[in-house]
C-alpha cells in the first residue's frame, strides 16, 4: 500500500460511502490520510469521529483492499483535539462576517452592491 494508490482509489472509497448516506465517514475521509510502510493513518477529531472510525474499520479495509489490490496493511488512528481559540469563538454577526470575509474576500463586494448590513 502507498499513498499514490491510496490517492489513485481514494475518489472511488468516497463515491462508495455517500451512496449509503454515510455523512460521518465521509468526514472521517476527507481529513488528511497519510501512508506510511503498509500502515495507513486516519486523523480523527475528537471522540465522536473516534468511534465511527472503530466501527467502519473493517468495511473501509476490504474496500480498500479490492479496489487497490493490496494485501496486507494496517489501518491506525491519529486523535487530534480541536484547539479552541479566542478567534474560533464568533459571538456577534460582524465576528462572523469578518471570518467569512478572511476565506472569501469576493463577499465584501455582495455587501457592497447589495447594501447588506451585518448588524442588525
Amino acid at each position: 500500500m502507498t499513498q499514490e494508490l491510496l490517492d489513485q482509489h481514494l475518489p472511488q472509497v468516497l463515491e462508495h460511502f455517500k451512496k449509503q448516506g454515510k455523512s460521518l465517514e465521509l468526514a472521517i475521509l476527507n481529513q488528511p490520510i497519510k501512508v506510511k510502510e503498509n500502515e495507513m493513518i486516519l486523523e480523527v477529531m475528537g471522540h465522536v469521529q473516534e468511534e465511527r472510525a472503530h466501527s467502519m474499520r473493517q468495511e473501509l479495509m476490504t474496500l480498500i483492499r479490492n479496489l487497490t489490490g493490496a494485501g496486507k496493511f494496517q489501518l491506525s488512528l491519529e486523535v487530534k483535539e480541536e484547539i479552541e481559540t479566542a478567534k474560533n469563538k464568533l459571538y456577534t454577526s460582524s465576528d462572523k462576517f469578518n471570518y467569512l470575509l478572511e476565506k472569501h474576500p469576493a463577499l465584501n463586494e455582495f455587501r457592497k452592491k447589495f447594501g447588506l448590513e451585518t448588524d442588525f
